[in-house]
């Protein structure tokens, strides 16, 4: 599905990250080499950057990040979204700035992108927050780099970069996935996670209690925020006839929620949103466990988002129903957009709204 956008100057995007005002102070180190970003933020750094005379390929794992460099329209700037980079795209760069995740787990991952794509004496930058986990990044590194070196710290931030001896294959993503089981209101499932998703390899609390009152389905379901698969999994097993949807805007999340449905062997669409964006109008139910952390900060602006959309996507007399913890504040938008904020449960942790559509 291709997607069309206006050029807006950068200026009215965003304002730089605190990891990218730390690139920008140190643009003159960077040689002047066609470059890749690897995890990029929400901003137009990877622009800066190209149009210093260092082209830029960026791989986004997060479809809203993919989308902003995507509205830029630079001939110099090359945005792709997924796990690794598309075939079309060159594999070979003397220079790669990875952008720290999260998740430790999914940094590993990156290292490891990170080294198949560098040539022989290529150089790897790490940027990222303090608290994010980069200051043990020399013992994080895999043994195709060079002892780490701390080029700055500034902006409660860090800069390293380390050079790569030589070019190392990138393992298949099956390499990369944790497989285990559940047990479900639906009976075992068995679960994929990939780096930087969600699990604690079982059912956390949240989704549990959400199982537990899964209503009736038919017609079309999207599972919005999928993760790994196991709201989905569920749905389909207990209404077959169902048209399932799923829709993340972690391409990570994407793959493992693929790979879910193809071990339970369920058919289902699998789709990236930026929140329910590229969802097309007519479901007949949505449900979800949604979103509400966005990089090492806490959030419920998507899930607002989301609820405000919703009503946009359902059908007449179509049922809306999350779970979401006890203290985040989303009775109040769901009173404004769905009427008064119907809880048909509540474990003192979670609670489960559910909503129909007038």
């Amino acid at each position: 599905m291709a997607y069309t956008f206006s050029f807006q100057p950068i200026q009215e995007i965003t304002v730089l990250t605190a990891p990218s005002q730390l690139i920008e102070r140190n643009l003159d180190v960077f040689d002047n080499t066609p470059t890749l970003f690897l995890n990029h933020e929400d901003d137009a750094m990877a622009l800066e950057f190209a149009m210093a005379e260092r082209p830029v390929t960026a791989l986004s794992f997060d479809y809203q990040h993919h989308q902003q460099l995507q509205r830029l329209q630079s001939p110099v700037l090359f945005s792709h979204f997924g796990t690794q980079l598309p075939e079309t795209a060159p594999q070979s760069y003397e220079q790669v700035v990875i952008y720290y995740p999260k998740a430790k787990a999914l940094a590993k991952y990156l290292f490891a992108l990170a080294a198949s794509y560098l040539t022989p004496n290529g150089m790897l930058w790490v940027v990222g927050e303090n608290k994010s986990g980069i200051k043990s990044l020399a013992k994080q590194l895999p043994d195709a780099f060079a002892p780490a070196i701390k080029q700055d710290n500034a902006r409660h931030c860090l800069l390293f970069s380390a050079v790569c001896s030589a070019p190392v294959p990138m393992p298949p993503l099956k390499d990369w996935v944790n497989h285990y089981t559940v047990q479900t209101p639906q009976g075992e499932l068995s679960m994929s996670i990939l780096p930087g998703v969600f699990s604690d390899k079982r059912l956390d609390k949240g989704t549990e209690l959400f199982l537990e009152h899964l209503p009736e389905l038919k017609g079309r379901v999207l599972d919005f925020g999928c993760g790994c698969g196991v709201i989905a999994c569920v749905a389909k097993k207990a209404y077959p006839d169902i048209e399932l949807e799923c829709v993340d805007i972690n391409a990570m999340a994407l793959a493992s929620t693929k790979m879910t449905l193809e071990r339970n062997q369920i058919q289902a669409k699998v789709y990236p949103s930026n929140g329910l964006q590229q969802v097309e109008y007519g479901l007949k139910a949505i449900l979800s466990n949604p979103p509400f952390h966005d990089g090492l900060n806490t959030s419920t602006s998507v899930a607002m988002e989301f609820i405000r959309l919703s009503k946009q996507k359902l059908k007449r007399r179509s049922l809306w129903q999350i779970v979401a913890n006890g203290h985040l504040p989303y009775a109040d938008a769901i009173a404004t957009h769905f009427g008064q904020a119907r809880v048909i449960a509540d474990n003192g942790k979670f609670k489960i709204y559910q909503q129909i559509q007038s």
